[in-house]
């Protein structure tokens, strides 16, 4: 078992859930730093934090220290993480912070269940594509995304999901939904993709917002009176 500390926040992390990079990024002080950045310029007491693919619970642990545990909902999809999330909430003064284990998925998807593959280093799993080795996929439960928007009513989302952010954000996002944080992976849907991102937000009333965006880290707002 590996343990760090990140900006005040310690982290337990099971030995096989690291790669070199990964540990790399964790020593430095670089893992999910500007999403954590992003989450800290925009968050206020009152907000309510959706954390997609929460992993370690480093951006959901943010996050608590200023909306507080109970207002905090971790979704994380690997079974290898998931007992590690809940204990480095617990032990951030994040007790209060709901964890659920799933795989975000759009409102149309069939099913209870997805098919998702858990990758060595936690924070590349995904929901699978084609091509993953049959050994990595596991039947995670599904969680539609307007489901868990209407029934936590966030204010704020941060959401790192490998690729499935393009899918998600084609949907209709409600209006109590004022700031979402994310990741794109561009290698995963090129420039079309991107497009597509920022082309369904803007049909829900979020437009980029450049202060805390940071390379692929993404920042949208919604804007006033829209």
């Amino acid at each position: 078992m590996a343990k760090f500390e990140l900006d005040g926040i310690s982290l337990r992390i099971p030995g096989k859930c690291l790669t070199p990079e990964l540990q790399k990024a964790l020593d430095s002080g670089r893992y999910e730093s500007a999403e954590s950045g992003a989450l800290k310029r925009h968050a206020q007491p009152g907000d309510r934090l959706l954390d997609l693919g929460a992993g370690a619970g480093y951006v959901s642990a943010q996050g608590a220290r200023i909306v507080g545990g109970e207002a905090v909902v971790a979704v994380e999809a690997s079974t290898e993480m998931l007992e590690h999330l809940r204990h480095n909430l617990d032990a951030n003064g994040a007790r209060g912070a709901t964890v659920l284990e799933g795989a975000v998925v759009a409102d149309d998807h069939s099913g209870d269940s997805v098919a998702f593959a858990m990758r060595p280093a936690f924070w590349a799993s995904s929901i699978a594509g084609e091509g993953v080795r049959p050994d990595l996929v596991h039947e995670v439960p599904a969680l539609r995304l307007n489901a868990l928007l209407e029934e936590y009513r966030p204010s704020i989302v941060t959401m790192d999901v490998e690729g499935a952010e393009l899918d998600l954000c084609q949907q209709s996002w409600p209006d109590h939904v004022r700031i979402v944080i994310m990741e794109i992976h561009s290698k995963r849907y090129g420039a079309a993709g991107i497009q597509a991102i920022f082309d369904g937000l803007s049909r829900s009333g979020l437009t980029y917002m450049p202060w805390g965006s940071r390379g692929e880290v993404v920042v949208f707002q919604r804007v006033a009176g829209g």
